[in-house]
């Protein structure tokens, strides 16, 4: 199995930043395609941002030239630097990733979630 812990929410003024982490842990054999997704309350949750193995990514439109995704494949995590925010990030953040383990086959996890609020 794969545990992945979030990190890095918050609450933030418009135009500020932060930024978010994610580690995958356990028996791990493989970490593919990692991202961030977001739900806003009494909406469906939502792609923001994922990164591939080799290091493809890509971005919804309402984030591009604001928010960066990156990761560090030997420490299996991904972060996501939120810059100029703004009111309707607001919205808590999952980790997402899609990994092989030992113990299980190829299939998607989720973090616990992390609030992100952006004061107007």
């Amino acid at each position: 199995q794969v545990q992945l812990v979030e990190s890095g929410g918050g609450s933030v003024q418009a135009g500020g930043s932060l930024r978010l982490s994610c580690a995958a842990s356990g028996s791990i054999v493989r970490v593919n395609r990692m991202g961030w997704y977001r739900q806003i309350l009494g909406k469906e949750r939502e792609l923001v941002a994922f990164s591939t193995s080799g290091g493809s990514t890509n971005y919804a439109d309402s984030v591009k030239a604001r928010f960066t995704i990156s990761r560090d494949n030997a420490k299996n995590t991904v972060y996501l630097q939120m810059n100029s925010l703004k009111p309707e990030d607001t919205a808590v953040y999952y980790c997402n990733a899609n990994a092989l383990s030992y113990s299980v086959s190829t299939r998607d996890y989720w973090g616990q979630g992390t609030q992100v609020t952006v004061a107007p």
